[in-house]
């Protein structure tokens, strides 16, 4: 078998789609997978709506998600150039293949495909009429994804419009055979165009590329196709919203995929191992934000200590929260705690801001709940206060003055944790509270509890 050669092939036309970033990197995966190319074509042919800014969006959104491509922009290639703009002597050069064998003729201003078949008029006479209709077998598609599949063309087509610009099935058809690409994945939605692209690699004379058609992304609630539209629909909005690249990536693989061991937050070395056309399903997938938002904690939680402390620096410095004079080592041990518990980089300083200063927010909803819960908080507050005084600054010391406290009072020592945790953090959650007192040390903690018992 041939290398397996695979292109993405986007317009410059807009915001990169989540549905766009699925398809490139299923064909990215499968590239990496089978040690063949993948190939970045840019189909720049809408001369009103392209944008050199919607351009570095798509690519700035690949690089971000780690999709690296063998040809394109910025790499070349022999294949090239990889701008369909760039390409129009080819695209008039083929379509001039295709009259030579009469296989393309003009009409009112317009270049037509004539489809081979039985013809149920003469020559003379479909030209006086807006197409010929021919009886014509229907193309079998043995698609990778979804089966087989028949379809028929029984109607000629346009594929040079009047004012002479080609139509996308002609140059999409053109590009993959002089790019040699052998698989063609791309979405369901695409499938109705197929039988005109064989069509057109029959007049061509090429063999085409195996095609698989990967299931559609619904949006979260309702039916239909996810749009630009949609909420969440963007892959800029997780760039600016401080995602892991990573996680965005690996939730856009189980997208119509499902890793063999079931497994949800892989390395992507081991999707890469374990990516093949055949497992991927062929009913819809719908976007789900929230298991978007679970797999990037997942997988915050488990990156290295060091590479986590690396991307948290610059964004507490930027909010304020540290500056230059924090060590390394105290952020690490503030990290260490925190790494657990957090859900996202974009909320980090809210989330840890109270451990370098004793100006925090307080939750009103976490202070509503608990006075709801358990009377009154400062009491409880107060009732701690000497047993913690009096205690060692570590762990099992304090979880041994708790204890002790609620023997004394009746309570269970959970009945604690919650009043000092807000007194000290004013949240109602977050890291092991007695490991969040240990980090934040016995001086600070005591003031705070003694300012919110007083």
């Amino acid at each position: 078998m041939s290398q397996v050669r695979v292109r993405f092939a986007p317009s410059p036309t807009g915001f990169f789609h989540i549905g766009s970033a699925r398809t490139a990197l299923f064909n990215w995966l499968y590239a990496r997978h089978t040690g063949g190319k993948f190939i970045l074509r840019i189909e720049d042919t809408d001369k009103e709506r392209n944008s050199e800014a919607f351009l570095n969006v798509i690519l700035d959104s690949m690089r971000w998600l780690g999709m690296d491509w063998d040809e394109g922009p910025e790499v070349g290639g022999p294949h090239g150039p990889y701008f369909q703009s760039q390409r129009t002597g080819l695209y008039r050069a083929k379509l001039k293949e295709l009259a030579d064998k009469g296989r393309a003729y003009e009409k009112d201003g317009a270049w037509w495909l004539r489809l081979e078949g039985a013809r149920t008029q003469a020559h003379d006479e479909h030209l006086k009429r807006d197409y010929e209709k021919v009886d014509s077998p229907p193309m079998v598609l043995d698609d990778l994804v979804r089966g087989r599949v028949e379809r028929a063309e029984d109607r000629d087509f346009v594929i040079f419009r009047s004012n002479g610009e080609p139509v996308f099935h002609f140059v999409n058809v053109v590009d993959d055979i002089e790019m040699k690409i052998t698989h063609v994945i791309r979405g369901e939605d695409h499938l109705s165009n197929t039988s005109k692209h064989v069509e057109l690699f029959k007049a061509f004379g090429v063999e085409p590329p195996k095609y698989a058609h990967i299931p559609l992304i619904l949006k979260t609630d309702g039916p239909g196709k996810m749009s630009k539209r949609d909420k969440g629909a963007l892959i800029e909005e997780y760039q600016q919203r401080r995602y892991l690249p990573s996680a965005v990536r690996n939730y856009l693989c189980l997208l119509g995929w499902t890793p063999a061991d079931g497994k949800e937050v892989l390395p992507i070395a081991e999707i890469v191992r374990q990516f093949e056309l055949k497992d991927v399903h062929q009913s819809n997938a719908r976007f789900d934000e929230r298991k978007m938002s679970h797999v990037n904690a997942l997988t915050l939680r488990g990156l290295p200590a060091a590479e986590f402390a690396a991307l948290a620096r610059p964004i507490l410095a930027e909010a304020g929260v540290i500056d230059a004079s924090v060590s390394d080592a105290r952020l690490a041990e503030v990290l260490g705690i925190v790494q657990e518990k957090v859900v996202s980089l974009e909320h980090l300083p809210e989330f840890m801001g109270f451990f370098f200063s004793a100006e925090f927010r307080k939750d009103e909803g976490a202070l509503a709940n608990l006075t709801k819960k358990g009377g009154d908080p400062a009491a409880r507050v107060r009732e701690l206060l000497p047993a913690l005084e009096a205690a060692e600054w570590s762990e099992p010391a304090l979880e041994a003055a708790f204890a002790a406290v609620g023997a004394a009072h009746g309570r269970k020592p959970t009945d604690y944790f919650a009043p000092a945790r807000f007194a000290v953090s004013g949240q109602g959650g977050g890291a092991h509270l007695l490991g969040v007192l240990r980090v934040l040390g016995r001086d600070a903690t005591l003031a705070r509890l003694r300012a919110y018992a007083s």
